[in-house]
């Protein structure tokens, strides 16, 4: 009896612990208006904006959510404005999505570098983040300098 208590106790807990835990992915953001608040600071700061799009059932996505917000935070902290917008089971915010050539249509996550005025620098077209668990740190650091080089 007390065993199963116990046990009980232990999984009630783990259960409140995990549900506190942010999602990578904010399913209740208002994207649009992120991404207008991101272009507005990437004017004051001299940054681009790096939209990620991902979803938070996505093991790919939060593995490159692990990465930008571990090994590879300065790196994109110093460059750009960053959003993450929610893709859901591809039925969510697909209208951003197209509005810069569709990068999801091949995996997630996907990213897009956009300069302050809106104007699009890069979108990934081939899924070339879709296989994140796959990339070190290194390997997606040299994602995002490549992207930084080719278009500063």
């Amino acid at each position: 009896m007390m065993k199963t208590f116990f046990t009980l106790l232990c999984s009630l807990f783990c259960t409140a612990c995990f549900a506190s835990a942010p999602l990578a992915y904010d399913e209740t953001a208002d994207a649009q208006a992120e991404i207008n608040k991101a272009l507005s600071q990437a004017n004051t700061s001299n940054k681009k904006v790096l939209l990620i799009f991902g979803a938070n059932w996505c093991k790919d996505c939060l593995e490159l959510d692990k990465s930008i917000k571990g090994h590879n935070e300065a790196l994109i902290k110093n460059k750009f404005v960053l959003v993450k917008v929610d893709v859901g089971q591809f039925d969510k915010n697909l209208s951003i999505a197209n509005a810069y050539g569709n990068p999801i249509k091949k995996g997630i996550p996907a990213a897009v570098v956009l300069k302050p005025d809106n104007s699009l620098l890069y979108a990934s077209k081939a899924g070339e983040l879709s296989n994140a668990r796959r990339m070190s740190d290194q390997g997606i650091a040299d994602f995002f300098q490549q992207i930084i080089t080719d278009h500063p």
